[in-house]
């Protein structure tokens, strides 16, 4: 018996580009879209809890990486006034295995490495990289080209940005559906698409 007194959240569906590859083994909550050509592994989780998610075109999203939209340790979700966030991410980006984000701004041809931890209050730019283990709890903005790296979090600028993974991307959207079952892509009703006549 369900207790009456707790808000039933309807579930809304994560609303898949055509051209992006998610697995269905992947854990995807709440208010989720996702770009084309993204490649979402096995037993990646992207979960909203306090507002959309929107993830831009080439992201890569390894396993067992959290990318969450939560509301702050101060802040319940029944609280009065409380504003939905969204999250962007945008393009070329790679999450790697184990990671978490929690950044509400993330923007281009970043590489967030494995077992990195980026908090909410962190906004990072294009073209960085947090390194292996490495935790950003700030309130910032991290600079472009900014290479997050050891076990003290150091910081150095590097002079070009991190290569978008297309080719890695390309051999993923080819193999992975051959062993794991996809989750369909939903077309998004944003922009209207006008019927084409077939003609024989």
């Amino acid at each position: 018996m369900a207790d009456p007194n707790t808000k039933q959240v309807p579930q809304k569906s994560a609303k898949i580009a055509a051209g992006a590859v998610v697995c269905v083994e992947s854990e995807i909550r709440g208010d989720v879209t996702i770009g084309p050509r993204t490649v979402v592994h096995p037993k990646a989780r992207i979960i909203a809890e306090a507002g959309p998610i929107i993830i831009g075109e080439g992201n890569l999203i390894e396993e067992q990486a959290l990318i969450i939209n939560s509301y702050p340790e101060n802040i319940m979700p029944d609280t009065e006034g409380v504003e939905p966030k969204s999250m962007t991410i945008g393009i070329n980006n790679v999450f790697e295995v184990g990671c978490v984000s929690q950044a509400l701004q993330i923007g281009d041809n970043n590489v967030i490495e494995s077992k990195a931890d980026l908090g909410r209050n962190v906004v990072l730019t294009s073209g960085c990289i947090v390194g292996a283990c490495c935790q950003v709890n700030t309130c910032e903005v991290i600079p472009e080209n900014t290479v997050i790296y050891g076990s003290n979090s150091m910081r150095r600028l590097q002079t070009e940005r991190p290569q978008p993974q297309t080719l890695q991307l390309d051999f993923l959207m080819k193999i992975l559906p051959n062993y794991h079952h996809m989750k369909k892509a939903v077309k998004v009703t944003s922009t209207p698409v006008r019927n084409q006549a077939v003609t024989h």
